[in-house]
């Protein structure tokens, strides 16, 4: 019982893994989304791409390759471009939060969030999951 109950775990996270983000060969990618991505990224190098809930999201630049991320709708709509930024180029008020409502959890990433509106924010990754905080460092929610 007791490893019927581990796999079913195991499972579990494995699905939600694959859930969240997908990484796919470029051929999967919708050749409009390849189109619009190449016309407002042309300087773009070595493009890794990833199915990130029904959109798709190109990654490229830097060490990582993740330098830059972007995420188009399956109709090839632009939706946000993140920039990685270093860690204490978030605004003052985001290690705070971090620290009190998060129990003192480490920022692993951080970026700056443009969106099709041109409306910035900032993204902190911490456990997995993405903060989201306006210009300001204000708490919007988690992702």
């Amino acid at each position: 019982m007791k490893k019927m109950l581990s796999l079913v775990l195991l499972f579990s996270v494995l699905s939600i893994t694959i859930i969240k983000a997908q990484d796919l060969k470029e051929k999967d990618v919708p050749k409009t989304v390849k189109e619009a991505f190449a016309k407002k990224y042309p300087d773009a190098k070595k493009v890794s791409w990833e199915k990130e809930k029904s959109n798709y999201e190109a990654n490229w630049g830097g060490k990582s390759g993740e330098d830059n991320s972007v995420t188009f709708t399956p109709a090839a709509v632009f939706v946000e471009i993140v920039e990685a930024i270093p860690v204490n180029q978030l605004p003052v008020s985001v290690a705070p939060y971090v620290a009190k409502h998060y129990n003192g959890a480490k920022i692993k990433e951080a970026g700056k969030v443009t969106d099709a509106s041109g409306k910035h924010m900032f993204e902190a990754e911490i456990k997995g999951k993405d903060l989201i905080f306006d210009e300001k460092g204000i708490f919007i929610k988690a992702d």
